[in-house]
């Protein structure tokens, strides 16, 4: 099936509040950076891949060094997630459909995105969610090109909760193996629970 005509937008520009002065982005995963093995995952799909980046934090610009992403920097991203969406969205063609990915899912893989993007060449028109193996939703997500405008109102830190709310008719959930795509590690211990559960 040929790849359709969408673009992958990685969420990296938040502040990792929880992780207590570390950085959850750079945290190691396969050997490397967090933010950097999950954007060469992307990019492994042939998928143009964008990620968003906060001002101040210059060690996630330089993890994706080498790898062929679009950066932007998003100078309110404190303000909420809503923010950085809004500043990769503008930022991209303003009529195809985007994946978006957050940066913070270390199990997600070119696999995993691979088969949204085939889905989404299937039900163009749909909102594509990826859920774990148990049916629990989580992340990545495909909007529509419809949708675009409706993105790009959004606010604050609720990311798009209230828009798949909106359009839950729309809404097509995406089973992914195991709990790729709700494994989200916010503190140092969800990373030494996540790790000692790998070994």
């Amino acid at each position: 099936m040929p790849m359709p005509d969408l673009q992958i937008l990685i969420l990296a520009a938040g502040a990792s509040s929880r992780m207590r002065g570390a950085d959850k982005l750079l945290e190691q995963v396969a050997g490397q950076p967090l933010l950097r093995h999950i954007a060469g995952q992307a990019v492994a799909t042939g998928l143009p891949v964008t990620v968003t980046l906060p001002p101040d934090r210059p060690a996630r610009a330089a993890a994706l060094d080498g790898l062929t992403v679009r950066r932007i920097t998003v100078p309110d991203a404190g303000f909420g997630m809503a923010h950085s969406l809004r500043a990769g969205l503008a930022s991209l063609q303003p009529q195809g459909a985007v994946m978006v990915l957050l940066a913070d899912l270390p199990e997600i893989t070119t696999d995993d995105l691979t088969m949204l993007a085939h889905a989404h060449a299937r039900t163009p028109g749909q909102i594509l969610r990826a859920t774990d193996a148990s049916g629990q939703p989580g992340h990545p997500v495909i909007f529509p090109g419809s949708l675009r405008a409706e993105l790009m109102q959004l606010t604050g830190d609720d990311g798009a909760r209230s828009l798949l709310r909106r359009h839950a008719g729309d809404l097509q959930l995406i089973a992914l193996p195991g709990q790729h795509a709700t494994t989200d590690l916010d503190t140092p211990e969800d990373w030494a629970a996540w790790r000692s559960g790998r070994e």
